[in-house]
């Protein structure tokens, strides 16, 4: 057991840095990059990089959530991590705002940017529309993603007595 629990946390970190360090590219280096090309320019991202980069973006908040589920399965802390339940509290706190986060991923960013990037069709009015909403959703993983990130490193870095 102990080797399968190494092999799901370390699934859920490698999985969650690809998922947080593209949320963060998106955010920090993408949008405002995007605000300074040419729509030539604009339209060759859409078609080459950008579905890729959504693509790792994806999967990478999946496999991140899945590999956290059967981390905390194996521990067993599951149940009281998501009742929020004795010492597993803290960690279920990281968790369910990283359940958060991968909803809003695959509800509400997804849907919309497929619209952005011409994956699904759209009229222009529609297409603007998607575009804040899947900005507005992706700074809110942005700004959860703080909080998320320190109740996870807080389940077993904190100072001893911190939570309690």
């Amino acid at each position: 057991m102990a080797v399968l629990e190494l092999f799901f946390r370390w699934g859920h970190f490698l999985a969650g840095i690809t998922w947080i360090g593209l949320l963060y590219y998106f955010n920090f280096v993408q949008a405002p990059y995007f605000k300074a090309i040419s729509p030539e320019a604009k339209g060759e991202a859409f078609k080459h990089l950008v579905p890729r980069a959504l693509a790792y973006f994806r999967y990478g908040a999946l496999l991140t959530w899945l590999f956290g589920l059967l981390l905390l399965g194996a521990q067993g802390r599951l149940p009281g991590a998501f009742i929020l339940q004795g010492e597993a509290a803290v960690i279920g706190m990281g968790a369910w705002l990283g359940t958060l986060m991968f909803l809003n991923v695959w509800l509400v960013i997804w849907p919309n940017q497929q619209r952005v990037i011409g994956l699904v069709a759209a009229p222009p009015e529609a297409k603007a529309r998607a575009a804040r909403v899947a900005f507005l959703a992706s700074r809110v993983n942005t700004m959860l993603s703080i909080p998320m990130l320190f109740f996870m490193a807080s389940s077993s870095h904190a100072p001893t007595g911190f939570f309690g």
